[in-house]
């Protein structure tokens, strides 16, 4: 299956570099293109891609809020590109429903990866933007007793999954762990997400250190 992509940002070079770069592969086609968040907005409900590559900086609607928007209003999973790692924007981006966050100076190899993964959907976030969202997430103090309260509801292998999640590992990883077949993790991670009322994994993560389930430092992969 093609899949289908959108690129904004408001740099013609890395807007047309990436676009380039995607174009070249097999299965990847660039619809359309935007240089500013109000663009992309209506792009991606005229064109609705399956991919929209947002740059988080743009004029007029800025790449969180045009993020908000086409998460509310198409199917589209968002994976943010920016030149800044900076915490405040991988809350927001995240919290707006972006999939994935990675920095522009990413490998091209990484992207097309990165790109993929998300059209997937699966979660996607670089190395130092994980290690800053925990660090800030441990900053916030203690875990949200609304959201503790919530893992309640999740049953016990859910639960174990979740705390994988928030781990970082995929699906496979996960199942060598539990010692269940990868077909039953996604059957967990399904059912936790809509139990949670979580759109994907990215929003996952966030969730299970917000809860405590997850601590940071637990892990040496953290």
């Amino acid at each position: 299956m093609m899949l289908r992509v959108l690129v904004a940002d408001d740099q013609d070079l890395f807007r047309g570099g990436f676009s380039m770069i995607l174009d070249a592969q097999p299965d990847i086609t660039v619809i359309g293109e935007a240089a500013d968040g109000a663009q992309a907005v209506r792009a991606a409900i005229e064109l609705r891609p399956d991919v929209v590559l947002m740059d988080i900086r743009m004029p007029n609607v800025d790449g969180v809020e045009a993020t908000r928007r086409i998460c509310e209003s198409t199917a589209a999973r968002v994976l943010v590109l920016t030149m800044f790692d900076l915490d405040e924007y991988v809350y927001a981006a995240l919290r707006a429903g972006a999939c994935g966050f990675l920095l522009k100076d990413v490998h091209r190899d990484e992207l097309v990866r990165a790109v993929r993964v998300v059209a997937a959907g699966e979660a996607l976030l670089a190395p130092t933007v994980t290690r800053r969202l925990i660090a800030g997430l441990a900053r916030s103090g203690h875990p949200v007793p609304r959201l503790r309260a919530r893992l309640d509801e999740l049953t016990v292998r859910e639960r174990e999954t979740l705390g994988q999640v928030a781990r970082g590992l995929s699906n496979a990883e996960i199942a060598s762990e539990l010692v269940v077949s990868e077909h039953t993790v996604k059957t967990h991670v399904s059912n936790l997400l809509a139990k949670l009322g979580l759109r994907d994994r990215a929003q996952a993560v966030v969730f299970a250190y917000e809860a405590g389930l997850a601590v940071p430092g637990a892990h040496s992969q953290e």
